[in-house]
């Protein structure tokens, strides 16, 4: 039965590893993130810069399958300037609101909520009015 779940045990553990991280290093705290969008303090850019290097360099050592060529569409750029607003304003990309309400940061939830209704949007729309080729990151 263990065997069964042993991908989900192991991906809960690094992920409530990663939350604990996030939240001890403030990634969890609204005026943290705000002070690093604002450029009032880089400590928090430059360890996302950091992680996300870092992350870049292992997709890259470790992924067999390389694309050919990058599929950009013209939503990228519109997709990625209302998720920056959206991060920027509540304080939380899709993973920090979970860490913000491990920590008791209860006005998460509207974070979170806003996330679903944006999810359930881009569904619709992509369906009826875009269809864009979301490839592997489909949500």
């Amino acid at each position: 039965m263990i065997e069964k779940y042993r991908i989900h045990l192991l991906v809960g553990f690094f992920g409530a590893a990663l939350g604990f991280s996030l939240g001890m290093i403030g990634f969890g705290d609204f005026g943290e993130l705000n002070r690093m969008f604002t450029f009032q303090d880089l400590r928090m850019f430059f360890t996302f810069a950091g992680g996300v290097a870092a992350a870049a360099i292992g997709f890259f050592v470790f992924t067999k399958d390389r694309p050919a060529g990058a599929r950009i569409h013209r939503g990228v750029v519109p997709g990625a300037v209302l998720f920056g607003a959206g991060w920027a304003i509540s304080g939380g990309c899709p993973s920090i609101p979970i860490v913000q309400l491990g920590t008791g940061y209860t006005p998460a939830l509207v974070t979170m909520a806003g996330i679903a209704v944006g999810m359930r949007s881009y569904r619709l729309m992509n369906a009826k009015y875009f269809h864009f080729d979301s490839g592997a990151c489909s949500v």
